[in-house]
């Protein structure tokens, strides 16, 4: 690892933290150390970065905003990748937008409406980033980014920058090819189309007010936990087998919506693993069904 921190500092990668605590990164507020946390301030350096580890043959994890993410009480070994501001971009060709990875999927969706762009109204209430946006498909009120996604640069595990198009990504609900191998998104390229202002915005107007009246927004919460069975909703399940509210240690299923695990304020990830268990077990018992959890579970328990 000296011989590593020596290189990254001769290629100027970026900023660099020793034991730097995951629960600050993840929207749970749960998570041990990262061993090493470096912030890349671009896309050179983001290869350069995958390269150095590949000659120290350091292990790596990505990170953005954390919101879909369950980070293990032990926290994560190696080198744990966070895109910085120079990933942090956005800009419009006619109906065309290219973001950097570290964009904030909410902020991406409400600039696209601002310049009267329509087919990011359902992102409106996503909090990632756009890189993990592409990751996970992400997806609501009906659309994902599959409908509107065009391209994304891709730096894979051995250092390559490549351009992987729709057909490429092997999207489906709650998936996509990234899934499958190691590489990290450097920026997406999304197809929107013109629109009305105000229809736009009137949209996801309305969807935030649905999503205040019935998501406990202003909790430590991941966003859904689990993906919805098919011609069903998680939530639905969840409520009808009497858990809302049910608790393991810290972690507690919400009252306001059932999909949601929230961090009464001393969660820790076992607590959620532990929940998702019990519930995953009670719906099986009640319903034959086996709720699939979207949160990627890293680092060590």
């Amino acid at each position: 690892m000296n011989l590593f921190i020596e290189e990254l500092e001769e290629q100027n990668v970026g900023e660099y933290l020793f034991n730097e605590p995951l629960s600050k990164h993840t929207t749970w507020k749960i998570g041990g150390n990262a061993d090493l946390m470096v912030i890349p301030r671009g896309k050179e350096q983001l290869i350069t970065l995958i390269q150095l580890l590949n000659k120290h043959q350091l292990p790596w994890t990505t990170i953005g905003r954390g919101s879909n993410m369950l980070v293990g009480d032990k926290g994560i070994r190696g080198v744990v990748i966070k895109p910085g501001e120079g990933l942090d971009y956005v800009r419009f060709d006619g109906t065309t937008v290219t973001a950097g990875a570290a964009y904030s999927f909410i902020k991406l969706a409400v600039t696209a409406g601002r310049q009267g762009l329509a087919g990011l109204e359902f992102a409106g209430g996503i909090p990632g980033t756009v890189g993990g946006a592409v990751y996970m498909n992400a997806g609501a009120h009906g659309s994902d980014v599959s409908r509107i996604f065009k391209s994304a640069e891709i730096v894979l595990s051995n250092g390559e920058l490549v351009t992987y198009y729709s057909e490429d990504m092997n999207f489906s609900y709650r998936h996509s090819i990234l899934q499958e191998m190691s590489g990290i998104v450097v920026e997406a390229t999304f197809e929107l189309e013109k629109g009305d202002r105000e229809a736009i915005s009137a949209e996801m107007a309305r969807h935030k007010e649905r999503r205040l009246q019935t998501q406990p927004l202003k909790s430590a919460t991941c966003g859904s936990v689990f993906r919805n069975p098919p011609g069903d909703y998680s939530a639905r399940l969840i409520e009808e087998a009497g858990l809302k509210g049910f608790q393991c240690g810290g972690a507690q299923v919400s009252e306001l919506h059932a999909n949601f695990i929230v961090n009464t304020g001393q969660a820790t990830a076992n607590d959620v693993l532990a929940l998702i268990t019990h519930i995953q077990g009670v719906i099986k018992e009640r319903n034959g069904i086996l709720l699939i959890p979207e949160v990627l579970v890293v680092g060590e328990r």
